[in-house]
This record gives C-alpha cells, sequence and structure tokens, in this order.
C-alpha cells in the first residue's frame, strides 16, 4: 500500500495526495432486495427501460449507504416500508459487461443484495406500484430465472439465494460467482424446477385405504441434520426414497394426498456407518429447514418441518444450528 506525502521530492512508494486519489477506482454502487413468497419463489420487476426482468432496487445516492437505498428503492418501486439489514451478497461487476451500453461509460459496480425475507400473501397484495418505471411484478422459480434476467443478474440472485439457504454471512461474489463456492454452489442447486409437492400436510400414518405412491425418508445424522440427495446431472434435490418401502424401525411422520395416491414421509436415524451411495447423486447433510427451502411443498412445508422435529426429539437427537450443507464423509458416519 502505498504512503502519502506532501513532498514532491520524496523517493519510494510515497504518492501526493492527487496521485493517491487519482490511481483508486472509481465505481458505481447499488442495492438490492430478494424477496421471496411462500413457494419460495423469487419477486422479479419489469421495468420500461429495458426487456430483462430486475430484482426490486438500483443506485445509491451520493451520501446515502446501501441499506438506506434498499430501503428507499423498496419504497419508491413497490410502495411498501420496510428495513432490511441483513446482506446476501456483495457482487462485484466488471465495467465490460455487455449489460450497459458503450455511452453510459459504466465503470464498473459494486451491488449490495439484502434479504428481503418470504413475503405473506397479505404483504403481496399491498405492493403498490408507481406510475412509471415499473410495469408490473411476478414471482418466478428460482430456475427460472436465467431465462428472464441478464446472465449476471440470474447468476448473482442464485448465488444470493443459496447464500440465504446456507446461513453462513453474506457471499462475495466476482460477476455472480462465488469466489468461495460451497456445495450448493458447486452442485448448482435450483438451476432446474423444482417438482411441486403441494397439498395439504397429513400427520400420522398414511389411511389403509389410500394407495402409497412414493416413501420418501427424513434420515437424521447424529448431529440433528438430515441426508438430502443432489443429482449431478441436473442439481435437483430430494429426500431419499425407498421403492419398497420404509425402513425398518421408521416412525410414520405423515403424508400428502394426490391424486395418484400419498406421499409419504416416515422419519428414522442413517444406518451405521452409511457408506457407499449412488455416483448419479451427492449426499448432503442439511438442517431440516434447508431440505424445505430447497423444495417446492408451499405453506404447508412448515407443518411438515414441525413434524419432522417432533420425530427428532422423540429420536433423541439434538437441534442442529443452520450451517451450510456438507457431503457425507466418504467413510460415513457411525452411531
Amino acid at each position: 500500500m502505498s504512503q502519502l506525502t506532501d513532498d514532491p521530492g520524496r523517493a519510494g512508494t510515497w504518492m501526493t495526495p492527487a496521485e493517491y486519489g487519482a490511481s483508486r477506482a472509481a465505481l458505481w454502487t447499488g442495492a438490492v432486495v430478494l424477496v421471496t413468497d411462500p413457494h419460495g419463489r423469487i419477486l422479479l420487476q419489469s421495468v420500461d427501460y429495458r426487456a430483462e426482468r430486475l430484482l426490486p432496487g438500483g443506485a445509491v445516492d451520493a451520501g446515502e449507504s446501501p441499506s438506506a437505498a434498499a430501503a428507499r428503492e423498496m419504497r419508491e418501486e413497490l410502495g411498501v416500508d420496510g428495513h432490511y439489514p441483513r446482506g446476501l451478497a456483495v457482487d462485484w461487476i466488471p465495467a465490460d459487461t455487455p449489460a450497459f451500453p458503450p455511452e453510459t461509460r459504466f465503470p464498473g459496480e459494486i451491488l449490495h443484495v439484502y434479504d428481503g425475507g418470504t413475503w405473506t400473501a397479505e404483504r403481496i397484495r399491498a405492493i403498490r406500484l408507481p406510475d412509471q418505471e415499473v410495469t408490473g411484478i411476478e414471482f418466478a422459480e428460482p430456475a427460472d430465472l436465467p431465462a428472464l434476467m441478464d446472465p449476471g443478474c440470474a447468476r448473482r440472485a442464485l448465488s444470493a439465494l443459496r447464500a440465504r439457504i446456507n446461513g453462513a454471512g453474506p457471499a462475495l461474489l466476482e460477476d455472480g460467482r462465488p469466489t468461495a463456492p460451497t456445495a450448493l454452489d458447486r452442485l448448482g442447486v435450483l438451476r432446474t424446477r423444482r417438482v411441486p409437492e403441494h397439498g395439504t400436510w397429513h400427520p400420522g400414518p398414511v389411511p389403509a385405504h389410500l394407495p402409497v405412491r412414493t416413501h420418501s425418508g427424513w434420515l437424521f445424522a447424529p448431529d440433528g441434520r438430515v441426508l438430502l440427495l443432489i443429482a449431478h446431472a441436473t442439481g435437483a434435490a430430494h429426500l431419499p426414497t425407498a421403492a419398497d418401502g420404509p425402513r425398518a424401525g421408521a416412525l410414520p411422520l405423515g403424508y400428502r394426498a394426490t391424486g395418484h395416491g400419498a406421499l409419504a414421509r416416515t422419519a428414522a436415524r442413517l444406518p451405521a456407518p452409511a457408506t457407499g451411495s449412488d455416483p448419479a447423486y451427492a449426499r448432503l447433510l442439511a438442517t431440516p429447514e434447508q431440505v424445505r427451502e430447497l423444495s417446492d411443498w408451499g405453506p404447508a412445508g412448515a407443518e411438515e418441518v414441525a413434524c419432522v422435529h417432533a420425530a427428532r426429539a422423540r429420536l433423541g437427537l439434538p437441534l442442529a444450528p443452520r450451517t451450510p450443507p456438507t457431503e457425507l464423509p466418504e467413510r460415513g458416519l457411525g452411531w
């Protein structure tokens, strides 16, 4: 780091204040907010000055903090008052990004992504659009973002959503790409559409008259996390299934009824040492809440997770804190 001096004859790495100021990079600063609905879809807005969808937000004004800019932009663009103290990502956007026409002389930008949380239907209905600039809003499936947004914006939004699910603090991004990718980033989780499993959650065993379409298991590790499978080819996330029914000793957790039968859930401990796996899948350990956030279960997902924690307590296992999902060790787990 160069040091400052007022002596123009000073040799070495010393710089005058004018020289030092001229050497520093000048970048724009922006702030956007990531909001989801109860189905895990992301709030996007259409604007009258470009074809691609955007996260709500915009430029940070002179003398304004990024978090204050985020709150101001949400109020101006959506008519919603709020405070957004939690950051999800900070992205460095290079000067040569194709999203800006040459006449803007875009110098590059530092963009802050804040967590707007999950909005209820009532809060969504409270949105009021301005008379100009924002022409509409929609909630988009995460996998659809690359088709709706500029490529860098889509990467940034997905990286921020994964950072929210990880729960380990803001992600540092360069052109939307994490500088320290987590397992969710490396596996490209949420790059394909999630399989909807909607409907009312029914605790307890599946009634005898209702055919069981699939069995899925919440399999607990000793630390209270559960096994989650991620398809290498698609990034799709799902609980492990058992084509021949639940494993011995499993607790009947509940089910969702569909037109083709019941989607049954059970809970059990991971078998020890839990080695061996299908090479088509990565095996992660995640909290039940993270499993829900990577799935399309709708509002009833909260009821299912409540039953999962009740089963965890019955199995005498601890409540796992939210940490980034990690791959199951190759040596497996012992009890």
